[in-house]
């Protein structure tokens, strides 16, 4: 008698297409927003921007098709990834890929669908991924407090996504001010854009503590994890971004002595931020190459290497142009190199394990790895 061989499951099915994949819009629109920026005009390098930019679109597209379909035909598994405190921060994700590609569309994507459409793009994104990020900010915590069930030793940088968001709409907006009737829209906008500002910088910094402290009192993390460790840069980098943009913009559209007070405060802010920035890169950094020597392999979290550190580009670069120093904008160009890397390194890692059918497979069958780094959950974000 012989027995049929049970089904094998499509290595690319969206079962176990979590929230985390939209990390890689986010990644790959940061290449773009800090290299339009970059002080050095590279000849090309625009048109290379660009193209990088309609790869990120085309990214967004695809995973909003697809997670469309996970939540119509996997209601259940959507519903765990919600339940699931290691998963549902990473909804936070879906606001940033969109606001990154907006960003993106009013920096670089106006060379290719045009002035009217990149301008429209950017503000319907600007709009859409700001109410999905605000919605994260407060149901994600709720979900926490109330559905949940976490302990001080679980904490991880992953947290500090759905709070992020907020902050990464500040940096957008300013964007859309000038283009906006002068007066009261254009006023309005950007003391929106400062009061996201505050709620991401004050919701950060009550959460940043209790990763800190898992950190210091738990030992490091499981070694799939170590990598978003750089996850904290993101609030550091963003907000410092977002500083120098309101002070670019402010004024004329505020009254005085407000529109020099935020020139000034993009240096005062953005300088020791920074430099908490480069402690934390070093700290961070660290731990990676602790994790990697002790046999850490490639997980979706490798993607924490890149809009991370995009945003501390995009804030060196911000404070390059308000002190006029090239100790900011030497740097921005050194990240924006180690930014590239990180992004190829990633790009390679997950079309490898899409082929291999493992970063779509289900948690019992992830591959197996020291115990030490077994981190599994039900998106499968981290294996």
């Amino acid at each position: 008698m012989v027995t049929a061989a049970p089904p094998v499951a499509c290595p690319l099915s969206v079962r176990h297409l979590g929230p985390n994949w939209y990390a890689t819009v986010m990644g790959t629109a940061a290449v773009t927003t800090a290299g339009a920026a970059l002080p050095p005009h590279v000849p090309g390098l625009r048109g290379v921007l660009a193209g990088v930019w309609v790869f990120s679109l085309v990214l967004l597209l695809a995973l909003l098709a697809a997670r469309s379909v996970h939540w119509a035909r996997h209601r259940d598994q959507a519903r765990a990834h919600l339940l699931d405190p290691a998963t549902a921060p990473f909804y936070g994700c879906l606001a940033m890929a969109l606001l990154a590609v907006g960003g993106g569309a009013l920096a670089v994507g106006r060379d290719v669908v045009g002035v009217p459409a990149a301008v429209a793009l950017g503000a319907v994104l600007f709009t859409a991924g700001t109410a999905v990020g605000l919605a994260a900010a407060v149901a994600v915590p709720c979900l926490m407090a109330v559905r949940h069930r976490v302990e001080p030793g679980q904490a991880t940088p992953v947290w500090l996504l759905p709070l992020v968001a907020p902050m990464v709409s500040a940096a957008v907006g300013p964007q859309l001010v000038p283009l906006l009737p002068a007066g009261q829209a254009r006023r309005t906008l950007l003391l929106v854009c400062l009061a996201l500002f505050g709620l991401s910088l004050l919701a950060t910094l009550l959460m940043l503590p209790l990763v800190t402290a898992r950190l210091l009192t738990g030992g490091p993390l499981p070694l799939a994890l170590a990598p978003t460790l750089f996850l904290v840069l993101g609030p550091l980098g963003q907000s410092t971004t977002a500083a120098g943009a309101f002070a670019d913009v402010a004024p004329g559209v505020v009254a005085e002595p407000y529109g020099r007070g935020l020139g000034a405060f993009a240096v005062l802010y953005g300088v020791p931020v920074m430099g908490f920035a480069l402690l934390w890169f070093c700290l961070a950094g660290a731990h990676v190459w602790r994790a990697r020597r002790q046999g850490m392999r490639f997980a979706m979290t490798w993607w924490s290497f890149t809009f991370p550190v995009g945003t501390c580009v995009t804030g060196a670069e911000a404070l390059g142009r308000h002190t006029g120093l090239v100790a900011y904008t030497g740097p921005a160009v050194v990240l924006y190199g180690l930014l590239v890397a990180a992004w190829g390194t990633a790009v390679v890692g997950t079309v490898r394990g899409l082929l291999r059918g493992e970063l779509l497979a289900g948690p019992g069958r992830a591959p197996a790895g020291p115990r030490r780094a077994t981190v599994r959950t039900t998106s499968g974000a981290v294996r």
